[in-house]
């Protein structure tokens, strides 16, 4: 099931922006694990229109935030406010109470601001003056940040880095699709044509089909070699941690659903990591602190790593 499912919200999401790499299958991917992803690319590139295309296609409600150095951590959660009328307090939600939530140019924040995302992000909820308020099913934080901009921005804490299922590029459209796009056939306006997709029972269901899928031990020691790997080559001042390591595994377990096995191989392995680990490691090197040439860094890695055997790995 979880493979149509997958197609279908691939081919939704496509009709308003089509990509010329694995950026809509990945995103699909994290949906799936209930990850959050850090979109990180130059202006223009479509990352508003994925997040809301996404949103249209599995049928949940969409929420936008923009990032600014006065944005106030409840100008994001919400804000218990004196109702004379009832007197009372009342909590008003702010719009992180979304299915799917963009949060643009998310290092334009100050820290306070940025740490208010921690809870959200982990237990899925929002705690004001003692009262925790559940945040709509799934809660995906889809965050963006500009690459070569950096006046007037507050970098990621490795902490708050750590917490992103995944890290995506969209990149420049090729030219044929740029072509679409001028034309009026692909773009933003046609998001409000989209409609769902998946509803959420169906969404739960593909969920625990991903948590359903097998990993042979090669397959997990396999995935902890090229960790041990990052975390004892002077290459790399910091490794991927345990939650990198966990978020790998579930994601190509996702990439394994959707490919129509139940069981995870190598190449589910290789094609993830790249996108679950980049934002996680920094590198020795000060020129190499780029998302892309973090991506390169842990493709030549896994690429040093012996992959195990078919006759280990085969369900």
């Amino acid at each position: 099931m979880i493979q149509k499912t997958a197609d279908r919200i691939i081919e939704n999401i496509e009709k308003a922006v089509s990509l010329k790499n694995e950026t809509a299958e990945m995103l699909t991917a994290a949906l799936f694990c209930r990850g959050h992803v850090l979109m990180e690319d130059v202006p223009g590139t479509g990352k508003t229109a994925l997040a809301e295309s996404t949103a249209k296609s599995v049928g949940c409600t969409f929420g936008r935030i923009q990032f600014t150095p006065d944005l106030l951590p409840s100008d994001i959660t919400g804000v218990n406010f004196y109702s004379q009328k009832n007197e009372s307090f009342t909590f008003r939600k702010g719009p992180v109470f979304s299915g799917i939530l963009l949060g643009d140019e998310i290092n334009r924040a100050a820290p306070r601001t940025q740490s208010a995302l921690l809870e959200c992000m982990e237990e899925r909820q929002v705690t004001a003056d003692g009262k925790s308020y559940p945040l709509p099913f799934p809660f995906m934080l889809i965050a963006t940040q500009n690459p070569l901009e950096y006046q007037g921005t507050f970098p990621l804490p490795e902490a708050q880095l750590d917490r992103f299922f995944m890290s995506l590029t969209p990149g420049y459209p090729t030219r044929e699709t740029e072509l679409k796009i001028l034309s009026g056939e692909i773009g933003r306006e046609r998001i409000g044509e989209l409609n769902a997709v998946a509803d959420e029972v169906e969404l739960r269901e593909c969920m625990d089909e991903v948590k359903k899928i097998h990993a042979a031990d090669c397959i997990t020691a396999y995935l902890l070699d090229i960790a041990e790997k990052t975390r004892n080559d002077s290459r790399f001042l910091l490794g991927i941690s345990p939650r990198g390591c966990l978020d790998t595994l579930n994601g190509a377990k996702a990439v394994a659903a959707m490919s129509g096995r139940e069981y995870v191989i190598p190449d589910d392995i290789i094609k993830v990591i790249p996108y679950t680990v980049s934002h996680r490691i920094i590198p020795s090197a000060h020129e190499n602190t780029a998302l892309d040439k973090k991506r390169s860094l842990i493709v030549q890695t896994v690429s040093e790593i012996p992959v195990p055997g078919e006759e280990l790995w085969k369900f």
